[in-house]
């Protein structure tokens, strides 16, 4: 991970102040039982790691683009996880290729990478797109030269536990319906907003396939007036829809975090109700410290870290209600 200097101010210039934030709960419901703001939120169980690191870079002082970097990067370097980076689960051929992509509220900066091999700080090299290319995405052997050249280091992705699960689906061709995406958002005490998003995909895809996670709008979005939402689940279904860009914009509109996530998946719902069968979720976090999550079936947990707060709560899901 390259550290890098940070750049940008929220919409009016000034530094939040903290202490001065309020939160208000009148639609918070039974999920958020914080009484502070939060400044980082991180998808499933693994994203409470994820949120300590981010918090300590927020509490110094740091950008939120440093807090979402550090605090992705520290799942994607932990081979136990099977969905994101270092022993993530490979293509149907044995070999891993990651996603990823940042957008930086400032200026709506974007960078991504997609299909990339052999390098796993994926949320570095796609920050490294964004700050030292004109372009927002680079690909296959082209994100990994790129990545390489930066001076991202060369790892062997495949661990021989990843490579153990890889035979045995070898042998059942098993459907995968793993797809725990790392997603972060953080606003920092400029009030600037990141939003971000690290995976290696479906486990036994077809090589070359993307989904959700790199594509701004979809997998990630970041607003600096407004906030910034990401988006986990099966990415051929959220893709459809631009989730996390719609969750923002829902937010724009007024809605309080929670209320823009549930709205979001319930018009997924009512739009093709078998997207009830899949797993398609989102969280977002305002300029306010206010969070929300939801998600079409159980289990979508999301973590949160503020100046006293840090914990995980599971978001409601909607699929039958």
């Amino acid at each position: 991970m390259l550290a890098l200097p940070c750049h940008g101010r929220g919409p009016a210039g000034a530094r939040l102040k903290r202490e001065q934030l309020t939160v208000d709960h009148e639609s918070w419901g039974a999920l958020m039982p914080v009484n502070a703001p939060v400044w980082v939120v991180a998808t499933w169980r693994f994203g409470e790691r994820a949120v300590a690191v981010a918090r300590e870079v927020l509490a110094a002082g740091g950008c939120a683009l440093d807090a979402v970097e550090r605090g992705i990067s520290v799942v994607e370097l932990d081979p136990s996880e099977h969905s994101v980076g270092l022993g993530g689960r490979p293509n149907s051929q044995g070999v891993v290729e990651l996603d990823a992509g940042i957008m930086w509220g400032p200026g709506r900066r974007v960078g991504a990478v997609a299909g990339l091999r052999g390098v796993a700080d994926a949320i570095s090299a796609a920050r490294l797109v964004m700050e030292r290319t004109p372009h927002c995405m680079l690909v296959g052997e082209g994100a990994r030269r790129f990545a390489l050249a930066q001076g991202l280091r060369p790892r062997r992705l495949l661990t021989p536990e990843a490579r153990r699960m890889w035979r045995e689906w070898l042998e059942s061709h098993a459907d995968e319906d793993g797809h725990d995406t790392i997603g972060m958002v953080a606003v920092d005490v400029n009030g600037d907003v990141c939003a971000a998003t690290s995976t290696s995909g479906i486990g036994y895809k077809l090589p070359g396939r993307v989904g959700d996670s790199p594509l701004v709008g979809s997998g990630f979005y970041a607003d600096n007036a407004v906030g910034g939402a990401a988006a986990t689940g099966l990415g051929e279904r959220i893709l459809r829809y631009c989730m996390s860009f719609r969750v923002v914009e829902a937010m724009r509109q007024g809605l309080h975090p929670q209320a823009a996530c549930e709205s979001v998946v319930r018009f997924m719902l009512e739009d093709d109700p078998t997207n009830a069968d899949h797993q398609c979720a989102v969280l977002a976090l305002d300029r306010q410290g206010r969070f929300g999550g939801a998600s079409t079936q159980p289990e979508f947990v999301v973590a949160y870290a503020g100046a006293g707060e840090l914990g995980i709560v599971e978001a409601p899901h909607l699929a039958g209600r």
